[in-house]
């Protein structure tokens, strides 16, 4: 009985030697393991974040100029003052142009928030109602060419911008309505504010924007229809832009 006794409390002491040695080697081990897990992903994260600052590098000349450049495309309303003066005789003229729908295309270029440049072509078609002789049907093209401010704020989430330029109006008789009359380019400048937004993502959104663009009214070269008044086109125009 004393033996099995002795036996027992032997087998009881070398039990309460060898857990804590195997509980030790346990949590060396899952103690390792961590250590290496954490080593690995720090250096996951540091060769990723390598890569990105590589790609991130990796900007060529023409991708900063390119970047700069947006597209935008409008429809727009035109509406224009009624001139009136004498001709040539000393005989009231009156020139009452209708009002109508165009387009407005503008390649823009911003260098910096308050260094920006653009070029528009607009187009619309409308009658030129003269008192002497009656309606005029003709295209009236755009061309002009112009500074571009974007103040660096944004008002509800909207970005603004002011532009003015100059440019030329060609007022091209239509061969069904123009009565004959030749083509006439016209100097003429403009101005106008607006707002970009982008709706869509930092490469496409919405702009709209209100001009006016100033020229002399038209005459069509016959100086029986020359008053030498000018005439202003109201433009509200609202379209989208894609931004490179």
């Amino acid at each position: 009985m004393l033996i099995s006794l002795d036996r027992a409390s032997h087998r009881s002491s070398h039990l309460s030697t060898t857990q804590p040695s195997r509980l030790h080697r346990i949590v060396r081990h899952i103690s390792f393991q961590t250590m290496m897990c954490g080593l690995a992903l720090g250096a996951l994260c540091i060769v990723g974040q390598t890569r990105a600052d590589a790609q991130a590098q990796v900007v060529t000349a023409f991708d900063r100029q390119l970047s700069r450049l947006d597209l935008a495309v409008s429809g727009a309303g035109y509406f224009n003052t009624k001139t009136s003066g004498n001709n040539y005789l000393g005989q009231p003229l009156v020139n009452d142009p209708g009002n109508t729908l165009g387009a407005i295309v503008t390649i823009r270029y911003t260098a910096r928030p308050y260094v920006g440049f653009e070029f528009n072509y607009g187009y619309a078609r409308f009658t030129q109602n003269f008192s002497s002789i009656g309606g005029v049907q003709s295209n009236a093209n755009e061309y002009t060419v112009g500074y571009v401010a974007h103040p660096g704020f944004s008002v509800f989430g909207l970005q603004p911008f002011a532009a003015i330029g100059a440019g030329s109006i060609a007022n091209k008789p239509t061969p069904g309505g123009g009565q004959g009359l030749q083509e006439q380019a016209r100097a003429a400048y403009y101005y106008g504010v607006g707002v970009d937004d982008l709706y869509f993502g930092p490469h496409f959104g919405f702009r709209g924007q209100f001009r006016q663009l100033i020229s002399l009214a038209p005459d069509y070269g016959q100086n029986y229809l020359t008053i030498k008044k000018r005439t202003i086109t109201s433009e509200p125009a609202f379209g989208i832009f894609l931004k490179f």
